[in-house]
């Protein structure tokens, strides 16, 4: 019920489900006046979401700002989550990073300025995939020269819930009451964090993956429409209903 219930608020809450909407009404519709006012709406929400300066505010307003890693002190345990790879491509020898791999390239970083000491992987296996994203993800890790005895996985969870619930029963057995720093990308941050509280996994974030960008005064950054501002309305909207569903049902 759940899944059903959000995927249909999701395809609700996309623009271009809007868009369509208009400009089928508009199409479709025997009043003259009616045709215009939808076409005329239909048009106006196509020109705001494909237009960068919308889609860029939005973002900054909800990702997670970037750490600065001057100011940062060390910590116990960095939690990686993962969900960063193409499953569906093959050969299945490898790793397909995809947008995400700031993910990985961070923490190996973060591990190798003495930023976090241990590392946990959280992800379980895709479904009709022979990826074992983390444990894929682990032999990169290992091939960058961290010892293994300072990478541990957990493969149960299929979701962030599932994340936070399965990535607190290894930190309570194996690191109590120590301190974690949770990375992952900054539009999923404040879900993520969330999931972790409420299994009593206190967490400080650590933003990658940025899908905004700083402020610009060049004319295409008002101006120009794109292609690209329509999916990340997309994406941002994807982690909105997400997180509200979360909340609804006490998740984080």
């Amino acid at each position: 019920m759940f899944y059903i219930l959000s995927k249909t608020l999701f395809y609700l809450a996309m623009p271009l489900t809007w868009i369509l909407a208009c400009f089928g009404i508009s199409l479709f519709s025997k009043s003259e006046r009616r045709k215009k006012r939808f076409f005329v709406l239909g048009l106006g929400f196509l020109l705001f979401f494909t237009n960068p300066f919308f889609i860029n505010e939005a973002l900054l307003l909800w990702e997670v700002p970037a750490t600065n890693l001057s100011k940062m002190p060390s910590y116990d345990v960095g939690i990686l989550l993962t969900g960063i790879s193409n499953a569906q491509k093959k050969p299945s020898d490898r790793l397909y990073l995809n947008k995400g791999g700031d993910r990985l390239t961070h923490t190996l970083m973060l591990y190798k300025m003495g930023k976090i000491k241990k590392i946990l992987i959280s992800g379980g296996h895709f479904y009709e995939s022979d990826i074992r994203e983390a444990q894929e993800i682990k032999k990169i890790l290992i091939s960058a020269n961290i010892p293994e005895k300072d990478i541990f996985v957990e493969e149960k969870s299929l979701n962030t819930r599932e994340n936070a619930s399965e990535s607190a029963k290894v930190l309570k057995e194996k690191f109590p009451n120590q301190s974690y720093l949770l990375i992952t990308s900054a539009f999923h941050l404040r879900r993520a964090k969330g999931c972790f509280e409420k299994q009593g996994i206190a967490v400080t974030t650590f933003s990658v993956d940025f899908y905004s960008q700083n402020r610009s005064w060049v004319p295409t950054y008002w101006l120009v429409p794109t292609e690209k501002s329509l999916y990340y309305w997309y994406v941002l909207i994807h982690e909105l209903v997400g997180y509200s569903m979360y909340k609804i049902l006490g998740y984080a």
